[in-house]
């Protein structure tokens, strides 16, 4: 076992009791033979839940075995792997792959994980379970040969009791097998393996169930004071009978305490589960919210009737008044807000499903230059420690919980367990990520097939809903409804039974839905990235905001486009993060702060509002459709060049070499500001003023000549050790005066000297079939990404070659 690294402490309060799982903190103390095991202090004799990682060192097979799971065989042939890991992303992506487009061309089939350890001392007399927070698919799990779980969604968390069959004194072996056999199950890439953090939980007889603590703040006055709700579900696995009592300090974003207290005491029958409740108020909050994401703690302790602690856990959550108005949409602490939102896949690119914090965390924050305030989880639970991400960033969340009900989408999907299994997926769901602050709404389905049957989906929407108001009672529920006009969900009562309406597209209708029965409050739960879907959202103030499909370009879903397209090109930005021009065009409508691009328009803009779910999607162009970053067309006769700009502010000029081409004030509709240009090799540039005339941002394109060198730019001087650390380079192909070759296409080698290694290297082109783990690819549209992390202490230099080109070098200091 491992001691939970210092980065997982700062970076993931999950791990300190945000699972939920029984509790307790990862500092606190430890029994004396766990507190010699990892290095820690020795504790007293109450003890609360303990968390250890166990996420290093396993053993990997892939493909089926009947005694995988048996303690005695060997695996020292198995190869070695630290979890998270997506074992299905190091391909090969094959046109024949089971999983088919839908999949991303890559593998899928039954893998099988093992991972050896010794009890620690200080666990005799307590109880272990297991908590892992992803494995896909259809997880079965066994200890010392003894079947302990099985959960076919693979999306969702658990923990398993290990307790019975472990050997107190000998070696432990916890076998999980991780099934993708079965296929199509997926539209979109869904990994394979033990993709997320796993941990051992220790606690004794009596504990807080998994994700038993709700934080429930309200705010009606804040001169008055916040009042926070605890609400405690805790469990009694003795026979004996006992008493709890509920203790609560609540502390500030800065560490200083703010409210403490004590709650309710019951008695806690054996074998049985007992809620207990404590309220506060916290005075003068700080309030979360995307400009000041204030995060406080709740330490919520149990003791017993002695006075000692049975159970510990800590809480991180936010103070905000979120809500929806049918008139006038989504409102924060008393601000109308416009939510400008996207929906996002959970993989990670280059990465699959095992996707390191560092990755999300620059997605993310690149999104939000965009102009982005929301994303949609498209369209099934996430990893806890996105959430706290999006806490700390002060992103709000529609979380998702289905992409199907009843109905296939794929025949092998969901929607063979939906019925024994969603209403334990969706309460573990709701309990996991109610304590997030960033999460506004909860969303159970996306574009659900079981509508066109509404006296079954009605019954689906009843049950679900429940299930959500029991577990939270402070959010609204919606669902993306599909066609509704078709399936006369406006008309049959299915659409009314949601806190909210959500619908994915033909935002006139949705807005229609409204007029009709204007105490709907109306939300677009999946938009189109043309500028009338936008325009209707920006002027109706019913409608709460939008959410676009998609912030990122994703693995899978290629069905349509067919081999060889790996992955949907429909992002704002591509794998890598790059910005497409289409994303800029977004941010020119979105952004508060000055925004000016230019771009070189090479087709007419085509309306594709429904292409990624209705028709299928388009072949992509390099870098977007429509529209290109550069001033080097391929024609360099004379001829004219459809120049836009893309901006927010008052005005426009446009240069070409120096002379001006005029100015062009922001029309009313936010189209692009357009230009037709002689072209002239050589440099466009865009100025853009305030309405008095002041400069608050520039652009400029240069002509391109032939590919001459590589340039890398590390985008940060450091990067650390950790699975959740990246340090990430650009490489780039300029020809002799630095300017980037947009149709280059050279590979470019990676080689890394130091304490450091590649882990993975991608150019985000939606039809390249290298292994993301190689250390050469070709650039695309003259850019890549490689991304490194650090294996001790020094400087790492990484160089970068290729045929007949200059060689690229930069240097990053691991810590």
């Amino acid at each position: 076992m491992d001691r939970v690294p210092r980065q997982f402490r700062r970076r993931q309060p999950y791990l300190r009791g945000r699972a939920g799982q029984g509790g307790g903190e990862v500092r606190a103390a430890f029994g004396a033979g766990v507190a010699f095991a990892l290095g820690l202090a020795a504790p007293a004799l109450a003890q609360p839940t303990e968390r250890v990682s166990i996420d290093k060192d396993w053993r990997l097979q892939i493909g089926d075995q009947v005694d995988a799971m048996a303690p005695a065989l060997d695996d020292s042939g198995w190869k070695q792997v630290d979890v998270p890991h997506d074992w299905a992303i190091a391909g090969p992506f094959d046109q024949t792959a089971r999983a088919t487009g839908s999949g991303g061309w890559l593998p899928t089939g039954v893998a099988w994980y093992r991972k050896h350890f010794r009890l620690p001392e200080g666990a005799r007399g307590r109880r272990v379970f297991v908590e892992l927070d992803g494995v896909m698919d259809r997880a079965g799990v066994w200890i010392n040969g003894q079947h302990v779980g099985y959960r076919p969604n693979g999306y969702s968390s658990v923990r398993y009791e290990l307790t019975p069959f472990l050997k107190p004194d000998g070696d432990n072996v916890l076998a999980v097998r991780a099934d993708t056999s079965a296929q199509p199950a997926s539209r979109w890439y869904a990994g394979g393996g033990i993709y997320r953090h796993a941990r051992l939980a220790i606690s004794g007889d009596v504990h807080f169930e998994p994700w038993g603590v709700a934080v429930r703040p309200s705010l009606t006055d804040r001169s008055a004071g916040a009042q926070i709700a605890i609400v405690a579900s805790v469990r009694n696995a003795a026979d004996a009978a006992g008493r709890g009592k509920l203790a609560v300090v609540i502390r500030a974003p800065d560490g200083s305490v703010v409210a403490r207290g004590e709650g309710s005491e019951a008695a806690l029958d054996g074998a049985r589960s007992t809620e207990l409740q404590a309220r506060l108020r916290v005075d003068d909050p700080r309030l979360w919210d995307p400009r000041d994401p204030a995060l406080y703690t709740a330490e919520v302790t149990l003791t017993g009737a002695d006075g000692k602690v049975l159970d510990r856990q800590t809480e991180r959550f936010g103070i905000r008044d979120a809500r929806f108005e049918a008139a006038s949409g989504f409102w924060l602490n008393g601000r109308n807000l416009k939510l400008k939102g996207v929906a996002i896949h959970a993989d990670g690119g280059a990465f699959g499903m095992a996707v390191p914090l560092a990755m999300y965390e620059r997605r993310l924050r690149g999104l939000m230059k965009l102009g982005v305030n929301a994303v949609r989880t498209a369209h099934h639970p996430f990893s806890p420690e996105f959430l706290d991400l999006c806490d700390r960033l002060g992103l709000i969340v529609m979380d998702e919980a289905f992409d199907m009900w009843t109905v296939a989408k794929n025949p092998n999907d969901y929607h063979l367990f939906f019925t024994d299994w969603s209403s334990i997926d969706a309460r573990d769901f709701a309990r996991r990520d109610r304590n997030h602050p960033s999460v506004v709404i909860w969303s159970i389905g996306n574009e659900i097939h079981d509508t066109p049957y509404p006296l079954v989906a009605k019954s689906i929407v009843e049950r679900l809903m429940k299930i959500f108001h029991a577990e939270d009672p402070t959010r609204p529920v919606t669902m993306a409804l599909f066609r509704p006009n078709t399936t006369k969900d406006y008309e049959n009562g299915l659409a009314d039974m949601l806190d909210v309406v959500g619908q994915n597209y033909r935002e006139n209708e949705l807005a229609k839905a409204h007029a009709d029965k204007p105490s709907r409050k109306i939300i677009g739960t999946e938009n189109s990235k043309n500028r009338g879907s936008w325009v209707i959202v920006r002027d109706n103030p019913a409608y709460a905001g939008m959410f676009l499909w998609t912030g990122v370009d994703y693995l899978g879903e290629a069905d349509r486009a067919g081999w060889p397209v790996i992955g949907n090109p429909s992002g704002l930005t591509d794998r890598t993060d790059f910005v497409k021009p289409i994303g800029w065009e977004r941010a020119s409508w979105w952004a508060e702060t000055p925004v000016v691009k230019i771009t070189r328009r090479v087709t007419e803009v085509i309306d594709t509002s429904e292409l990624p779910t209705m028709v299928g999607v388009a072949m992509p162009q390099p870098r977007g459709p429509g529209a290109l970053r550069d001033w080097s067309p391929e024609n360099r006769a004379p001829h004219n060049e459809a120049v836009e700009a893309y901006s927010n502010a008052a005005s426009v000029e446009l240069l070409l070499n120096g002379r001006s081409l005029g100015s062009k004030p922001r029309p009313a509709d936010d189209s692009a500001r357009r230009w037709e240009v002689p072209f002239e090799a050589g440099a466009i540039r865009a100025v853009a003023r305030d309405a008095s005339g002041k400069i608050v941002g520039n652009d400029e394109l240069r002509s391109a000549g032939a590919p001459a060198a590589i340039r890398l730019t590390a985008e940060a001087p450091a990067m650390g050790g950790g699975f959740d650390d990246l340090g990430f380079v650009r490489v780039e192909v300029v020809d002799a005066r630095g300017v980037v070759v947009p149709g280059a296409a050279d590979r470019v080698r990676i080689a890394v000297e130091g304490p450091g290694r590649l882990v993975a290297y991608d150019n985000g082109s939606p039809t390249e079939h290298t292994p993301f783990a190689w250390p050469e690819r070709p650039v695309f549209g003259g850019n890549a990404l490689a991304m490194l992390r650090g294996t001790g202490h020094g400087t790492v230099r990484v160089r970068a070659t290729a045929p007949g080109l200059k060689a690229g070098t930069a240097t990053i200091t691991a810590r």
